[in-house]
C-alpha cells in the first residue's frame, strides 16, 4: 500500500495542464469494441483505472498500439469471447467498475456478454439495473446468478425500442447507446444522461458511422446501422481535476494557471467555486486563479445559509462535492453540502475534523461546514484515502495544513489522478511518495 508524506503550508505557483477525462476515457475505450477497424484515441490519462481497462480489453484480443504516452490505437478485429469466463478476466473486471461498459458493445456486435459484478469506489449502493433493463428492452435476455455474482446477457438480435430510464445513469446511458447503435431500427432513450462524457461518446460514434440525434439533451434517438468504421478521437480535459485545482489554489493561497480547460464544457463548475468566494479569470481557454488570503461564502438573497448540492447534468457533478467541502473549511461563512446520490461519500469528513475543521455531519447525505477564515489552520495528521475524490480532497487539506500529514492507500488517488505528486511538486508542493 502506497503512502504520501505531505509537508503542508506551502504556497504554490505556476501552470498546470489537466489530464484527459477519466470518465470519458473509460467509455470511449469500451466503444473501440464496436468495430474491427483501427480506432485512435488521444489525450488518454495515465491512471490505474484506465490502464486496467486497457489490459482488460487486451485480454479479449484487442490489438493495442501505444503511439505515445497519451495516444493509443485499438483494433478489435479478433475478439476471444472465451476470455470472458477465464479466472484472469474475472479478477480484472470485478475490481474495475468501468468494466461494465464492455457489455453493450459485445452484446451489439456478438450477441452476448458475460461479466462479474463490477467493483469500484465504496461510496454507497451503485446498482446496475439500469444497464440490464435497457438491454432487455432491446430484446436481450438477462441472467444473474447470485451465488457467484455473475451477469450474463444474450440476444439473437437487438431491436430498437423506446427506453425511459429510471435514472439518468451516465454509465447506463453509455452502455445502452453502444448497444443501440448496431440494433435494428430506432431506439429512443428518454431521461438519458447528457454529461460532456456522453456527448463525447456520441460524437465519436457518429464519426464512426452511427446515427444519433439529440446529443447534449436527455432525449436521444439512435437509428441502428449495420457496422461502424474506425476513427480518431480526442478526449476532453478532466473537469473534476480542473475543479480540484481551483479548490487547491484557494486552500493553499496559491497563484495557479490551469491550461487548456475546454471552459465551455465545464458547465456549472466554475460558478460553484465562485459561490465559495473564490476569484478566478478565464483567459482564452485557461483559468487563472490569483492568490487569495480570504474568500467568503455567499448566502442566498434572504441571507440564509448557502446550500451546494449535486444533481444530474447540467447540474453539479457529485464527483466535486468532496473538493468543494474541503475548500469551504478555510472560507469565511457557512455552507451546507448535500450529497444526494451516494450515501457513503461524506464519511471522510471525520478525518477533516481530526485536522481541526468545523464540520457537522448531519446524516449520510448532508454536512454543514463552518468556515474558519484561516483563523484556525488545519493541522497535519495521519489518514487513509477511502475513494478517489475523497482522497484528493484529503490531499488538498494536507497541502494547506500546518505540519506533516501522512495519507495511506494512495492507490485510490492514483486511480483518478495522473502523476499527481510529480505535477504538484513542480508547482512548489512537498509531497513524497513512499
Amino acid at each position: 500500500m502506497g503512502t504520501f508524506i505531505v509537508q503542508g503550508g506551502r504556497s504554490l505557483r505556476g501552470e498546470i495542464r489537466p489530464q484527459g477525462a477519466k470518465n470519458e476515457a473509460l467509455q470511449v475505450i469500451c466503444a473501440t469494441l464496436l468495430t474491427p477497424e483501427r480506432v485512435t484515441i488521444k489525450n488518454i490519462p495515465e491512471i490505474s483505472d484506465v490502464n486496467n481497462l486497457i489490459e482488460l480489453i487486451r485480454c479479449l484480443g484487442v490489438k493495442i498500439t501505444r503511439d505515445s504516452e497519451s495516444v493509443i490505437t485499438f483494433q478489435a478485429e479478433n475478439i476471444d469471447l472465451g476470455c470472458l469466463q477465464t479466472t484472469e478476466f474475472i479478477s480484472m473486471s470485478s475490481s474495475l467498475r468501468g468494466s461494465i461498459m464492455i457489455v453493450g458493445p459485445l452484446l451489439a456486435r456478438y450477441g452476448k456478454a458475460y461479466i462479474p459484478k463490477p467493483g469500484g469506489d465504496k461510496i454507497g449502493r451503485r446498482k446496475v439495473d439500469t444497464h440490464f433493463t435497457g438491454f432487455s428492452k432491446l430484446g436481450a435476455e438477462f441472467f444473474y446468478d447470485s451465488s457467484d455474482s455473475f451477469f450474463k446477457i444474450e440476444a439473437a438480435v437487438l431491436t430498437g425500442n423506446y427506453i425511459h430510464l429510471d435514472e439518468a445513469s451516465v454509465t447506463g446511458t453509455a452502455n445502452i447507446i453502444m448497444a443501440a447503435v448496431l440494433a435494428k431500427g430506432r431506439t429512443t432513450i428518454y431521461n438519458a444522461a447528457c454529461e460532456p462524457y456522453i456527448q463525447q461518446l456520441c460524437k465519436m460514434l457518429v464519426s464512426m458511422g452511427a446515427c444519433i440525434t439529440g446529443i447534449g439533451s436527455n432525449l436521444l434517438s439512435i437509428d441502428g446501422v449495420k457496422e461502424l468504421k474506425g476513427c480518431v478521437h480526442s478526449i476532453l480535459p478532466d473537469m473534476i481535476e480542473i475543479g480540484s485545482f481551483i479548490g487547491m489554489a484557494a486552500m493553499t493561497e496559491s497563484e495557479i494557471t490551469i491550461k487548456n480547460v475546454s471552459f465551455d464544457d465545464l458547465g456549472i463548475i466554475p460558478d460553484s467555486f465562485r459561490r465559495l468566494g473564490i476569484n478566478f479569470e478565464r483567459r482564452n481557454d485557461d483559468i487563472y486563479v490569483p492568490r487569495q488570503e480570504h474568500y467568503e461564502i455567499e448566502t442566498f438573497i434572504d441571507g440564509s445559509i448557502m446550500t451546494i448540492a449535486d444533481a444530474i447534468w447540467p447540474g453539479l457533478t457529485p464527483d466535486l462535492l468532496s473538493v468543494l467541502l474541503v475548500t469551504a473549511t478555510q472560507a469565511k461563512g457557512a455552507v451546507l453540502i448535500h450529497q444526494k446520490m451516494f450515501e457513503s461519500r461524506l464519511f471522510f469528513v471525520d478525518k477533516l475534523i481530526d485536522m481541526g475543521a468545523q464540520i457537522i455531519l448531519c446524516d449520510p447525505h448532508r454536512a454543514t461546514v463552518i468556515g474558519l477564515d484561516r483563523m484556525i489552520r488545519l493541522r497535519g495528521t495521519t489518514m487513509s484515502s477511502p475513494d478517489i475524490r475523497a482522497g484528493v480532497a484529503l490531499l488538498i487539506a494536507a497541502l494547506s495544513a500546518e505540519g506533516t500529514s501522512v495519507i495511506h492507500n494512495i492507490e485510490q488517488i492514483d486511480r483518478g489522478y495522473q502523476y499527481i505528486d510529480t505535477r504538484l511538486n513542480a508547482l512548489g508542493a512537498d509531497i513524497r511518495r513512499v
